[in-house]
C-alpha cells in the first residue's frame, strides 16, 4: 500500500467509523465497542476495532448483538460490516457460524473531492439537479427511488430518501441526472458532521444509460457540491463497476468490504 493509500485508511479508520456511521440513525445503543444503529425495520453495527478480543468473548458479543436486534419485532435484518483490513481474521467465519450471510464485497475509495470535481459533458436533454431542496421533495423522491430499482434490482423506496433528509438536518443531499421525461441517475451525498469527509452514496444508473458518463457528471456534481461546504475528502463503498470510474476520477482504493446479514 503506498503511504497515500496508508494515510487515508488511517483516517478512514479514525474518522468514518463507529458514531460516523449511524448518525442518521432512528436510535442508537452501545455494547462494548460496537455501536448499534437502527433505521427503520433495519438495524447496523459499527466499530473501529475488535483486535484483542478474545474468541469466547466475540463468539458472545456476535450471539448479544443478535439478540438485541432480533427481540425488536420491528427489525427484519440487520448488517455487520466487515472491513479486509481488520482483524480478527476469521471474523467471517465467526458470523456465518451464527446465521449471517455475506453480500458482495466492495472496495472502499477515498480521494480528494477537488480532484473528482472537473466538469463532465452530458448526453443531449440530460440535465443535473438536486432534489432534497425543495418546499415537498416526496414526488420526486418517488421518481428517485423508482430510478433506483432499476438501475440495482433492489428494493427502494421514497421514504427511506425523505427519512435520511429528514434525519440529516441539511447534511443529506439527493441528486439526479434526468431527461424531461424520466431520471436516469440518482445518488446521495452524506457530509459527516466533525470530519474532513462527505459519502458518495446510491449511485445508479438505468442500464440503456449507462456508459454515457451520467454516473461520472452526478459523482462531480457532489464533489463540488461538497467543496462548497468545507469537505476536503470524499469516500465510497463502490461495485466493480464504479470502481474505474472514481479511480479515473483521482480516487483511491484503500481497503475492501463485506456486509454481513442477518435476516429474521
Amino acid at each position: 500500500m503506498t503511504d497515500t493509500a496508508s494515510a487515508l485508511l488511517e483516517a478512514y479508520d479514525a474518522q468514518l467509523r463507529e458514531e460516523a456511521e449511524v448518525l442518521s440513525a432512528d436510535h442508537i445503543d452501545r455494547l462494548g465497542p460496537l455501536w448499534l444503529g437502527t433505521f427503520g425495520d433495519l438495524g447496523f453495527v459499527s466499530y473501529r476495532s475488535l483486535d484483542g478480543i478474545a474468541d469466547a468473548a466475540l463468539d458472545s458479543l456476535i450471539a448479544e448483538t443478535i439478540a438485541h436486534f432480533g427481540t425488536d419485532p420491528h427489525i427484519q435484518e440487520f448488517e455487520w460490516k466487515t472491513r479486509g483490513h481488520d482483524a480478527p481474521a476469521d471474523l467471517p467465519q465467526r458470523l456465518t457460524a451464527q446465521g449471517f450471510q455475506a453480500e458482495d464485497p466492495e472496495t472502499v475509495m477515498l480521494g480528494e473531492a477537488l480532484a473528482l470535481a472537473r466538469p463532465v459533458e452530458l448526453p443531449g436533454g440530460v440535465t443535473l439537479r438536486r432534489i432534497d431542496n425543495q418546499a415537498d421533495p416526496y414526488p420526486d423522491l418517488l421518481q428517485a427511488a423508482t430510478a433506483q430499482v432499476l438501475a440495482f434490482g433492489a428494493p427502494s423506496s421514497a421514504d427511506d430518501l425523505l427519512r435520511r433528509i429528514e434525519k440529516g438536518a441539511g447534511q443529506v443531499e439527493v441528486w439526479v441526472a434526468e431527461t424531461e421525461r424520466e431520471m436516469l441517475c440518482v445518488g446521495r451525498l452524506e457530509i459527516i458532521p466533525g470530519t474532513a469527509f462527505a459519502g458518495l452514496w446510491g449511485g445508479g444508473t438505468l442500464p440503456e444509460w449507462r456508459g454515457r458518463g451520467l454516473y461520472r457528471a452526478l459523482t462531480a456534481a457532489r464533489a463540488r457540491s461538497a467543496l462548497s461546504r468545507g469537505v476536503r475528502y470524499l469516500h465510497s463503498d463502490c461495485t466493480e463497476d464504479s470502481r474505474p470510474i472514481l479511480e479515473r476520477g483521482g480516487m483511491t482504493p484503500v481497503t475492501t468490504t463485506t456486509p454481513y446479514l442477518w435476516r429474521r
